[in-house]
């Protein structure tokens, strides 16, 4: 197994920032504000062209870091410096964000920057379909004096893929958990976890974010979850884990506005707990993963409505594994939409689905142990040949081979360290 180590190996990164903001998992951020913790700086030199604070104490967002020392790990990919056209992948986590170039081959890491903002506690994060923004939840409680969570922006730079911070917004509710453009990257969507709220936040030309243009409020009690906009960019939905719904809004793409649907919600089966949802590339199905339940239901979704049904749940456990001991994560479709992923934390494995072209259930393949503990979030690469996985408790990322015949996951051996990643994007390089 080749094992790329940085951050924790002494002076490895150049202009390390303070490790603050404390310890946020989950949607425990409630009442956490964003002062800085213990140091965790290990590198010397110099800090880069690094952004300041948008009034918000934050100022650690330097975009240094690129001087990293060449990861460890021989053979084919061995975390070495890859070219520029190779994919980004870009890791959030209560330790900050961090910036990788992908080896194709085997899914070796090669380090570019990092961590940056730390201290706001960037979980999750999003990049806009032009792929010339990042964007990150701050899962806290207060910012700035709100009791309000935020949403950072940051440039993604055309020449390297690094990060210069732009500015940052509230998420209008404590806690934020998750977010995603638009699908012409004109607003961002949060769902705030601690609050039970979700809003819509405008992107500037320059890629600044404004102040909230609408939100939504379902109850404190809602943990609000995962908030997303139809393949159509026509509707939108947020899942209410509290609740057991999935709220159902038209989505106005010229202005943001958010107003309920015909009817507003679905419901689901008390304890059905639903998380994250994402869309069958057909666009006629969608797949919510249930956290509590540890299930994943299927959708019956109708573009012209914008309502969703369910159709049948399928548990993402072996048989004679309780739910009761695992908690589940992320869901995502395969880019030819033959099958459908979904981890598990506890089990810690991913359960592979084989979907039906007609009616979009899922029929269990298998299970793929994630080689780590706690996977909150996995990424599969845009042409499908890769998966890779988050083990937030095991401090790593793995990388998987994807079988496009069966779905299978094979381990390629390729290990990167980082601190409680919580989410892994793969993102193609973008246009200069």
């Amino acid at each position: 197994m080749q094992r790329t180590l940085f951050w924790l190996a002494a002076g490895l990164w150049i202009g390390c920032g303070s490790s603050g903001g404390g310890t946020a998992r989950d949607g425990t951020s409630s009442g956490i504000t964003s002062g800085g913790g213990g140091s965790m700086s290990q590198g010397s030199g110099t800090g880069g062209n690094g952004a300041g604070s948008s009034g918000t104490g934050a100022s650690s967002a330097s975009s240094g870091g690129t001087g990293a020392s060449s990861a460890s790990g021989g053979g084919a990919g061995g975390g070495a410096p890859q070219p520029a056209g190779a994919p980004l992948v870009y890791v959030g986590g209560h330790e900050g964000i961090f910036v990788f170039r992908l080896d194709e081959a085997d899914g070796a890491l090669s380090p570019v920057q990092g961590p940056l903002d730390a201290e706001m506690n960037p979980t999750f994060l999003a990049v806009d379909p032009a792929r010339g923004r990042l964007f990150a939840v701050n899962e806290l409680g207060e910012v700035d004096g709100e009791l309000s969570g935020a949403v950072s922006a940051f440039q993604i730079r055309p020449e390297d893929g690094t990060l210069a911070f732009i500015n940052r917004a509230s998420s209008k509710g404590q806690g934020p958990a998750h977010l995603a453009t638009d699908r012409a990257g004109r607003f961002v969507l949060v769902a705030n976890y601690g609050g039970g709220t979700a809003a819509v936040l405008p992107v500037g030309q320059d890629g600044a974010l404004g102040q909230a243009v609408d939100e939504a409020s379902f109850g404190r009690r809602s943990r609000s979850h995962h908030a997303v906009t139809d393949p159509a960019n026509r509707f939108a939905f947020v899942t209410n884990l509290g609740l057991n719904t999935i709220a159902q809004f038209t989505f106005d793409a010229a202005t943001g506005q958010m107003n309920p649907g015909e009817p507003p919600a679905l419901a689901l089966p008390a304890g059905t707990t639903p998380r994250h949802l994402d869309f069958h590339p057909s666009g006629r199905f969608a797949y919510v993963i249930n956290e509590s339940s540890g299930s994943i239901t299927t959708l019956s979704y109708d573009p012209e409505r914008g309502t969703l049904s369910a159709v049948a749940t399928v548990s993402t456990l072996p048989e004679g594994v309780s739910a009761e001991e695992n908690a589940c994560a992320e869901v995502q479709v395969a880019p030819s939409g033959k099958f459908v992923y979904g981890s598990n934390r506890g089990h810690d494995s991913i359960a592979i689905f084989a979907v039906d072209p007609e009616r979009g259930t899922l029929s269990p393949v298998g299970h793929a142990p994630t080689q780590g503990k706690t996977p909150r979030h996995f990424q599969i690469s845009p042409a499908g040949k890769l998966l890779l996985v988050a083990n937030q408790d095991s401090n790593n990322i793995v990388a998987f081979r994807v079988d496009e015949a069966t779905g299978a996951l094979e381990p390629t051996g390729r290990v990167t360290e980082v601190p409680a990643p919580t989410y892994v994007g793969i993102v193609a390089p973008p246009a200069r």
